[in-house]
């Protein structure tokens, strides 16, 4: 990805991936958080942390890799430390006007109902677009365990949803 930029340092590389993927990682943190201002302050935690270590990071060429790794554990932080009550907050979030990064609330829904970890491999897979493989470096995990979880939610998402009364 950086090959061309050989010479910029390791805080160079971070921040070019924070700003070129910010979008991406608001995307993710909102689609957990369903607020804004929490989103926003996962990103901004994440990016705090990944400069202030960028210096461990070990190649560069896998800096976007290392710098969602860190966005989702933040993510993670958030959803262990502060359990929203869902529904509540999801309606809360809805009154007010809000759009976040699912239009269908029955998908998000569901979504919001799966293991945190199944669902950010649909989220990194079918919204981000990422290959397996990177997923797998993003979570750290084996490729077979992503196209496990992978599969596991989809066949979450297709039952909840036809037990919902959607078809495919």
């Amino acid at each position: 990805m950086f090959s061309r930029d050989k010479k910029l340092t390791n805080e160079q590389v971070v921040e070019k991936v924070l700003l070129e993927k910010y979008n991406s990682f608001y995307r993710m943190a909102i689609s957990y958080t369903h607020n804004e201002a929490d989103a926003a302050d996962i990103v901004q935690e994440g990016a705090y942390r990944a400069i202030k270590n960028c210096r461990s990071l070990k190649d560069p060429q896998f800096a976007s890799t290392w710098v969602y790794r860190i966005m989702l554990n933040e993510v993670y932080r958030f959803v262990t430390q502060k359990r929203p009550d869902s529904l509540d907050q999801m309606d809360d979030y809805q009154e007010e006007g809000k759009s976040d990064s699912y239009e269908d609330t029955d998908l998000r829904r569901v979504l919001d109902s799966m293991d945190p970890a199944d669902k950010a491999v649909i989220e990194l897979k079918y919204f981000e677009e990422l290959k397996i493989k990177e997923i797998a470096e993003i979570l750290g995990e084996n490729e077979n365990t992503v196209k496990s979880r992978l599969y596991r939610g989809l066949r979450k998402l297709r039952i909840d949803l036809e037990a919902e009364g959607y078809d495919r």
